[in-house]
């Protein structure tokens, strides 16, 4: 078991955005969340990733307790995300985005690098030459030097894909990939997602309201509903489940 959720609830003042969640992810699995808007999915994403504390519960990684870290130890210990919103530095160039990322496993000292000593000049020579592969994997080598501001929005959402990997997460969680994107588009990033989960060999959760995506990719299903979970199972148990369809799908969307 990569994620055990455990009871895990956060309060905000009068309002529960979570409640009693449990989520159980295994290694190697692709897994997605769903639910209406306000239904809590981001607000357990921001608990995973250390930005909010828990008011109860607890997560487990790897079987150790990750509640309450800070968002770099928790990448630090093998979780990395994207936003339904980029949040890519956008007046830095596209391989100083990636580069940013690959830094926490940077084999130089801090002294090293103030002092310019060699390890240092061989240590960022080692992670320009990672970052540009990685960005070829992402079909964006010849962009490496653009301002990543510049980009076409598609191309922002593999950056900080890319971005992400380069933090070498176990984990990976997608917070709506497919926001802004056309059909075509979005069925571009289903196999890339798919491509990236065998590829790299890692887990990943995703939070997507293409319901095309959604149940094109994922092997199992979690549905929250005003931060509880209503419905959990594989794709066609969750198309055919009545609260699903009242709270979120509707009877077209099947």
């Amino acid at each position: 078991m990569l994620l055990e959720i455990e009871n895990l609830s956060k309060s905000f003042g009068g309002l529960k955005a979570v409640s009693n969640l449990n989520i159980e992810i295994r290694e190697g699995e692709l897994i997605g969340l769903i639910g209406p808007n306000g239904a809590g999915k981001t607000t357990v994403f921001n608990l995973l990733t250390g930005v909010y504390d828990p008011t109860e519960g607890k997560m487990l990684f790897q079987g150790k307790d990750v509640s309450g870290l800070k968002p770099y130890q928790v990448t630090h210990r093998g979780m990395a995300r994207t936003f339904q919103n980029i949040r890519l530095f956008g007046d830095l160039s596209v391989i100083d985005n990636v580069k940013i990322a690959f830094h926490q496993h940077a084999k130089y000292s801090t002294l090293s690098a103030i002092l310019r000593m060699p390890g240092y000049f061989s240590g960022e020579e080692e992670m320009e030459q990672k970052a540009l592969e990685l960005l070829e994997v992402f079909h964006l080598q010849g962009k490496a030097r653009e301002i990543a501001k510049n980009l076409p929005y598609g191309e922002q959402r593999r950056l900080e894909i890319a971005r992400a990997l380069a933090a070498k997460p176990k984990l990976l969680l997608l917070d709506e990939p497919a926001a802004g994107m056309n059909p075509q588009e979005t069925h571009e990033l289903m196999e890339l997602i798919r491509w990236i989960r065998e590829h790299f060999q890692i887990t990943i959760l995703l939070i997507e309201h293409d319901m095309s995506l959604v149940m094109g990719v994922c092997e199992r299903i979690y549905v929250l509903d005003y931060g509880i979970v209503i419905a959990h199972g594989n794709p066609a148990e969750i198309k055919s489940n009545p609260k699903v369809i009242e709270a979120y799908l509707g009877e077209e969307a099947i």
